[in-house]
């Protein structure tokens, strides 16, 4: 009977998933309690001084606000900005890196780009690694993976010694060809643990091992970069943890969109660079997928950036070359383009008279002027208080209270340089952020050949749904959906987000049947790798293995992906695989050439654990009028309107309503243009709908 009575007791106990996000001005947390189905999500302002301890006040938050129980968490995701802060503030561990003699230069010269071309004044950003702490080491090895000259080691004990004066703490090493052949920098690194076992090392081959020296080298040294800082920030998360009596092992996620626990997080420090942006947009997939959305526009705007991408299918665009600050990081990164403008982008008038927006930011600490903490400068979101559509309700789950004196007082002394009203100034704030995300957002589409008027847009972060509407109406676009919960949408993709791993193999042959062996060879070993690493993660159910190529037409400099089918390899149909690379051609560049050589560069593999299958109760479609609130004053551009003031709260699923007007919740606040019609789905989704 009391094994029966405790089996009960076990079987009601909570079930708890936490999905946690560090943005530049708050840390969001989204819970699941699997059992019941309840949804619980918080705010909380970051604390920069002293990284985790939003976490922990965050939890405690939780667990006094929703009845959280952290001994009852069977799944905890986590994604941070530690890494991506690290670089941009140039706060990184001290570096050497060794390469081969006569190639001390490559990080320097990179690919000879400037970052704007057409500026008299642009200046390419200062490496990483100093001149003087690059050291060649006599080595050579062929680019058949043959050795000619095996690395000089009495050079590499001189070197490591200059090193160590110079007050490096890690060593990169990075030759020639170790894509073909990993042994020289083995060899090397072995040697300097014997001789510095106080530095860490990382090789190339080891991070990411890809053709190319220049992008190989930056991205092993991306990862030296901030790995002291990174390993030493898990380490005090997993204690934090531990301290709370949270049982499980926390996961991190990743910069394409997937998962790895803490312990691989210390080591591969790279692959964590965009978790966050890469977690929103795994998140809007989800959110679509669940509405039956399968072309979207995600738009996230937190305190310091507004980031943009593309769901096609219901599924997230993967890339590579994303920068991280200044850097490329040449790793697959779900396809995610930024610009500094968030809503605490601070607000400015230049020597010329000229106001502009960003990429400066308040973050934080001092935060804009209406958060009451200091800030005097003005900012997007001062702008949208002096305008009327914000501060009407507490903010970020009753964190802040809006001081719109102080936003006015902020926003007028701009309007005193500029000759205008402070509503005309607030206005022209606004219109320049949404200018410029145009402008972005027009790049985006370019690059990725698409018409966004088939594309529905999903704002979300604190800021996206306001200024969201106004985006989508500028692109032409038909249609916005948001989220029940915008703000936590980025913790949300953690709390969905699969296991993902990615492994590659450079070939670079041409691509004929007698290069079949070798793909098949490359194939079979990336498979394995990819079943050990989601065994290592402590995945034992069934994986998915999605397999891609690099490959270009001969002559032509870089490579675009191609999606391979295992059973091309299997039936040995050379002919489907050079179908698929022309029909990708085509689709990319409007072109191909059905007789043209090509050559394989890259074969990757992708080794995927499926996450827990969630879901969100739908609710029943009501017939009943929306009564709003109140309403209010508010400048919309041309003149003081009154609008309608809604609270997201007593809105129900059949709802319908028209702009302009104001929806206010927890964690975010929505403007709503006049002329749109909105209305709530079964999922609790707001979607608006533009005139044609």
């Amino acid at each position: 009977m009391d094994g029966a009575i405790a089996a009960d007791e076990a079987q009601n106990e909570a079930d708890w998933k936490v999905g946690v996000d560090i943005g530049g001005t708050f840390i969001d947390f989204c819970a699941l309690e699997t059992r019941s189905g309840r949804v619980a999500s918080l705010k909380v302002l970051t604390t920069p001084d002293d990284p985790g301890a939003e976490l922990m006040a965050g939890l405690a938050l939780l667990a006094e606000r929703e009845g959280f129980d952290p001994t009852h968490t069977t799944r905890f995701v986590h994604g941070t900005t530690v890494g991506i802060n690290t670089i941009i503030q140039r706060k990184g561990a001290p570096l050497a890196l060794f390469t081969n003699a006569g190639f001390e230069d490559v990080i320097e010269l990179a690919r000879l780009r400037m970052p704007d071309m057409y500026s008299l004044f642009c200046a390419r950003p200062d490496p990483l690694i100093s001149r003087d702490m690059v050291f060649g080491i006599p080595a050579r090895m062929r680019a058949d993976g043959s050795e000619t000259q095996a690395p000089d080691i009495a050079v590499v004990e001189r070197a490591v010694a200059a090193a160590k004066a110079g007050g490096a703490q890690g060593i990169i090493v990075s030759f020639l060809h170790a894509w073909r052949n990993a042994a020289q920098e083995a060899s090397v690194k072995a040697a300097i643990a014997r001789l510095a076992p106080d530095v860490f090392v990382f090789t190339s081959a080891e991070v990411w091992p890809v053709i190319r020296e220049y992008e190989r080298s930056s991205t092993a040294i991306l990862n030296g970069y901030v790995h002291p800082r990174v390993s030493g920030y898990l380490t005090a998360l997993e204690e934090r943890l531990r301290s709370c009596g949270v049982p499980a092992r926390p996961m991190l996620t990743k910069s394409n969109g997937g998962l790895m626990n803490a312990a691989e997080g210390k080591r591969a420090c790279v692959n964590m660079l965009l978790s966050g942006t890469a977690s929103g947009v795994i998140g809007a997939s989800w959110l679509a997928r669940q509405a039956g959305e399968d072309k979207i526009l995600t738009l996230d705007i937190g305190g310091t950036s507004a980031d943009f991408a593309l769901i096609i299918d219901g599924e997230a665009q993967f890339g590579t070359g994303e920068l991280i600050g200044e850097f490329p990081l040449h790793i697959p990164s779900v396809s995610v383009s930024s610009i500094g403008v968030g809503g605490g982008s601070i607000a400015s008038v230049d020597a010329q008279g000229v106001l502009r927006v960003g990429p400066e930011s308040a973050g934080s600490a001092p935060g804009p002027a209406c958060y009451g903490r200091g800030g005097e400068r003005a900012t997007v979101t001062d702008a949208m208080v002096v305008c009327g559509w914000l501060g009407h309700s507490e903010m970020a789950y009753g964190q802040l209270r809006i001081d719109t004196g102080l936003a006015h007082r902020a926003v007028g002394e701009l309007a005193a340089r500029l000759g205008r009203t402070i509503e005309q100034t607030a206005q022209a704030i606004l219109d320049i952020a949404v200018s410029e995300m145009f402008v972005e957002v027009e790049k985006l589409a370019s690059r990725a050949g698409v018409d966004l008027r088939d594309f529905t847009l999903m704002p979300f972060g604190g800021g996206g749904p306001m200024l969201g509407s106004f985006l989508a109406r500028e692109l032409g676009m038909k249609r916005v959906m948001a989220p029940r919960r915008p703000g936590v949408v980025s913790a949300l993709g953690g709390l969905v987000a699969d296991l993902r791993g990615d492994f590659i193999r450079t070939i670079f042959s041409p691509l004929s049947s007698a290069s079949l062996p070798a793909i098949r060879e490359a194939f079979e070993a990336l498979a394995g790798e990819g079943r050990h690493w989601l065994a290592e993660q402590g995945h034992d159910a069934a994986a998915e293995l999605n397999l891609f190529c690099d490959m270009r037409y001969v002559g032509q400099s870089y490579e675009i992906e191609v999606v391979l089918l295992p059973q091309w390899l299997a039936d040995g149909d050379m002919a489907a695989i050079v179908r698929a690379f022309h029909l990708t051609h085509q689709q990319l560049y409007d072109f191909h050439d059905p007789d043209g050589d090509i050559e394989l560069v890259n074969i990757r593999l992708s080794a995927i654990g499926a996450g827990p299958k969630l879901s969100f109760p739908q609710i029943d479609e009501v017939d009943a009028p929306v009564n709003p609130a109140r309403r209010l004053p508010v400048y919309t551009g041309l003149g003081v309107e009154t609008v309608d003031l809604h609270d997201r709260q007593t809105l129900m699923p059949g709802n319908t309503f028209h702009g302009p007007a104001v929806v206010v919740q927890e964690d975010t606040t929505f403007a709503i243009p006049a002329g749109t019609q909105a209305r709530v789905d079964r999922h609790l989704n707001l979607l608006l709908t533009f005139p044609e």
